[in-house]
């Protein structure tokens, strides 16, 4: 990778890092557990890029980062449910 691609990929970086604070930074408390469950859902595509990482390659080492990636994908979508569960309950009444 020449220093031209890594110029541009870093300012790629920099600006959606700049660009998601905002935009979540506007979004008002009411829509958050909405928003999580869209992107716990659309998370669920990790896992499938996961499980194609992990399947038959003829390297090892290429088996085991697919692997590693299954189980952090499948640990975020989990833990984002739960938090999204979490949310929820606070917006129901207690009897």
């Amino acid at each position: 990778m020449n220093a031209e691609t890594l110029l541009v990929l870093l300012y790629v970086l920099v600006l959606a890092s700049f660009v998601g604070f905002e935009l979540i930074s506007k979004v008002p408390p009411t829509l958050h557990t909405p928003l999580m469950s869209g992107s716990n859902a659309i998370s669920g595509i990790t896992i499938v890029g996961a499980i194609v990482a992990a399947g038959p390659m003829d390297s090892s080492v290429s088996k085991w980062l697919g692997i590693g990636a299954l189980l952090l994908a499948t640990l975020n979508v989990v833990g984002g449910y739960v938090v999204t569960d979490r949310m929820l309950k606070m917006f129901k009444k207690r009897k």
